[in-house]
């Protein structure tokens, strides 16, 4: 086994070389199974090992029944990775162009999206097995993935979203919704304590549900009235509302009721809204916020990816008080 592992990167090395002297150029077939074994004597196991480890680099790809070909000349990279993201929006973006910035030029990165779609993100996964160096998911609320993530054939890295059954078998980035939730809010008592009601307004099917425990129990600690709302359209806003609000669609027309109603935030209702952007600084005068640091998770896992050890992270969030609050 020891003989087979140095000898496979005989087949490596013949391509990265002639991509290197320009003999191999994209779209180029290179040698078939049986040639490489003829050349270098090696078994068909060893010649698939090699294979298999320009495949998972992005240098080549098969086409069945044809043959293997030059997909990439980009012989320098170390790590071909397979980022899968949740959905696309500015915080995401974000953490992509940190990720990106801080991984350095020994990696290349093929993004996908799954929007929650639970069929999506298995048929991607199924479909990526055994062609990436590293594996980045964003899995969200999904559950049962370890089967999945151990036939992937590469490195597995959890983001954003903590999978405690999964501790310690992947290194992960990712966010305390609960914990984050609950220590933001202590953190706004003296601002908060002159609402009467605090009100969650998110969807459940693809959101965490810990923020609204961390809710629970902050509002356990100091005996104030909180309820949940799956959508905010129906719902006239009452003097003494605190809105703690996920979507920027929700945060959007709580204001529009509110200039309909003629009422101010930050003086007759709050808002809190997660996930800050620059948008969010000037709108209305200014939008609390309660946020993780994406250009942070961003570098964390960059760094991951240069770490052999497994590690968990925890991201920190930060409170923006602004005039809504």
């Amino acid at each position: 086994m020891k003989e087979n592992k140095s000898k496979y990167k005989l087949v490596v090395s013949h391509v990265t070389d002639k991509i290197q002297s320009e003999e191999y150029s994209n779209g180029d077939r290179i040698p078939s199974i049986n040639e490489f074994r003829s050349k270098y004597n090696l078994s068909r196991d060893t010649v698939f090992a090699g294979l298999r480890e320009l495949v998972a680099k992005g240098i080549i790809s098969a086409s069945q029944g044809v043959g293997y070909f030059v997909t990439s000349t980009n012989v320098s990279a170390s790590h071909h990775i397979f980022l899968l993201f949740n959905e696309f929006n500015e915080f995401k973006e974000d953490l992509f162009n940190s990720f990106m910035a801080a991984a350095g030029s020994s990696v290349t990165v093929d993004l996908y999206f799954h929007n929650y779609n639970r069929q999506v993100f298995d048929t991607l996964l199924s479909e990526a097995k055994n062609k990436y160096t590293d594996y980045i998911i964003m899995s969200g609320k999904f559950q049962g993935i370890e089967p999945l993530l151990q036939s992937l054939g590469g490195r597995v890295f959890l983001l954003d979203h903590f999978h405690p059954e999964l501790t310690g078998k992947y290194s992960a980035v990712f966010q305390n919704f609960e914990k984050d939730t609950y220590e933001a809010l202590i953190a706004g008592y003296d601002l908060i304590k002159k609402y009467k009601r605090l009100l969650m307004v998110q969807k459940e099917e693809k959101e965490p549900v810990e923020r609204y425990t961390g809710l629970q129990a902050f509002c356990q600690k100091y005996q104030l009235n909180h309820d949940f709302l799956s959508e905010i359209t129906t719902r006239k806003i009452k003097k003494g509302d605190l809105f703690i609000v996920v979507r920027d669609r929700d945060l959007v027309e709580i204001l529009k009721q509110a200039n309909a109603q003629q009422l101010n935030s930050g003086q007759d209702f709050g808002i809190i809204s997660y996930n800050d952007t620059p948008l969010k600084e000037i709108l209305a005068g200014g939008i609390t916020t309660l946020s993780t640091d994406f250009k942070l998770m961003g570098k964390t896992m960059a760094q991951l990816i240069h770490t052999k050890a497994i590690c968990t992270v925890e991201n920190p969030w930060k409170l923006n008080i602004r005039k809504s609050l």
